[in-house]
């Protein structure tokens, strides 16, 4: 597989925010949108493999990696990244793309979908969910309720002690034991992600303002996209993995219902990184959809 070389930029936004990015390749345009606190390397093999044909671009959220952060906090929101999307789009001169979402990356694509539904060629959900994913996460090991408690108690410890909760936050991630602990989870399938891939992942994440993280993470919280996904007449490819314990296969069940003619992918051995344990079934799957679906 040819190398293809990557361009990249940066555009302020529509608060004077300025958003990193990067693209690959030519022809019809592919957006890609990671996940919350995550990075642009989770698409790694997306990237490589599809900028062989198409136009591939990722970018960084505002407050993560190489983007920058607004002064006011109050525009780290769903709508505000939203906005981002749309501004991205505009300042690559583009009518319409196809958008890929992974885990929290598909809540922002619903509600991108609901403001601009009319640039949207078709969808790819990867490990997503319309609303709140604490219901259903991690199994039977802990309730909605125990996993709010727990990112409550962080925040009122963080607004105590911002300087040791982060200190916290960095050593709790780095940790060695935090990778067997993220695949118990679910998080990853070690049997077949590239433990690279993870360790990159993990410096990403521990290089994330707690702050930013928490702001984030509320809103994904309180963000209900269940209505748009009725609305939605773009093609649909939803991808679930079977031992995703991060976001289970009833988040994706749901959205497969709710969204007329979408396309259910159900990945054995799949976990809430579907698109790194196994690229290549992915990969394929996929590029038969946009073969059928790209306008």
């Amino acid at each position: 597989m040819i190398e293809i070389a990557k361009r990249t930029g940066t555009f302020e936004s529509y608060d004077g925010t300025s958003i990193y990015y990067e693209e690959r390749g030519a022809g019809k345009p592919i957006i890609l949108c990671y996940g919350l606190a995550c990075l642009t390397n989770h698409w790694i093999h997306q990237i490589r493999y599809f900028s062989q044909n198409y136009r591939v671009i990722v970018f960084d959220y505002r407050g993560h990696h190489s983007s920058g952060t607004p002064k006011d906090h109050a525009e780290l929101s769903v709508d505000a990244l939203v906005k981002d999307v749309r501004a991205l789009m505009t300042h690559l001169d583009l009518k319409q793309a196809s958008f890929w979402g992974h885990s929290y990356g598909v809540q922002l694509l619903l509600r991108y979908y609901d403001l601009y539904p009319e640039t949207v060629s078709n969808l790819v959900f990867i490990n997503g969910f319309a609303k709140n994913p604490i219901h259903g996460m991690f199994g039977s090991i802990l309730g909605p309720e125990t996993i709010s408690r727990v990112f409550r108690a962080f925040q009122e410890g963080y607004k105590l002690a911002p300087a040791p909760i982060t200190q916290f936050w960095k050593a709790a991630v780095t940790n060695p034991l935090s990778i067997p602990l993220a695949a118990l989870a679910g998080g990853f399938n070690l049997n077949l992600t590239s433990i690279k891939d993870i360790e990159v992942y993990t410096r990403g994440v521990a290089s994330l303002d707690v702050e930013i993280f928490m702001t984030l993470f509320e809103e994904m919280m309180d963000y209900d996209g269940t209505a748009v996904l009725e609305k939605i007449n773009a093609p649909t490819l939803i991808i679930s993995g079977s031992k995703d314990g991060v976001t289970p296969a009833a988040h994706q069940y749901e959205m497969h219902r709710k969204i007329r003619g979408s396309e259910l992918l159900r990945v054995p051995y799949g976990s809430h990184c579907t698109q790194l344990d196994l690229p290549e079934f992915v990969n394929l799957r996929t590029e038969k959809f946009l073969q059928q679906h790209m306008y």
